[in-house]
């Protein structure tokens, strides 16, 4: 069961897109626009985990090739699901902070707290996958270069 993914191709569409597309494009139009200041709904307090794409798939991979005895032994029929993440969270501050980097955003970031966080905390205990020898290779920060 995967968290928040992110990467190329993307949906970067105003109206719907998720957190890390909508940071960028934000970001990069604000650049492009010459804006001295970018808006983030909520206080940017809400921590959130995310995945890089290419990881995403690289886990894919990686449990589709695990020796059936393997994965028997580590789920059972009725919870066989295993998460995939990153392993910790960064709040939407941290994350606007680095989407800055990434778009060479230097100016102003402004959260408004008149408007809602969303769930506090989305937290997803990946412990299994680690300890049948997998983990993500992509940084946020590197995932964001390349996104």
């Amino acid at each position: 069961m995967p968290t928040n993914l992110y990467g190329p191709g993307d949906n970067y569409y105003p109206e719907n897109s998720h957190v890390i597309p909508a940071l960028i494009r934000r970001f990069h139009e604000a650049v492009n626009n010459g804006k001295s200041q970018v808006e983030i709904w909520g206080t940017g307090m809400a921590r959130r985990i995310f995945l890089y794409v290419d990881d995403m798939a690289a886990a894919s991979i990686f449990l589709m090739n695990l020796d059936k005895k393997i994965y028997d032994k580590n789920t059972n029929p009725m919870q066989s699901h295993i998460n995939v993440g990153y392993g910790s969270d960064t709040t939407i501050a941290e994350l606007a902070s680095k989407v800055a980097i990434a778009t060479s955003y230097k100016e102003k970031i402004h959260f408004d707290s008149n408007k809602s966080d969303g769930p506090t905390q989305k937290l997803l205990n990946t412990s299994l996958l680690n300890r049948l020898s997998w983990t993500p290779k992509t940084s946020i920060e590197t995932g964001l270069q390349f996104t």
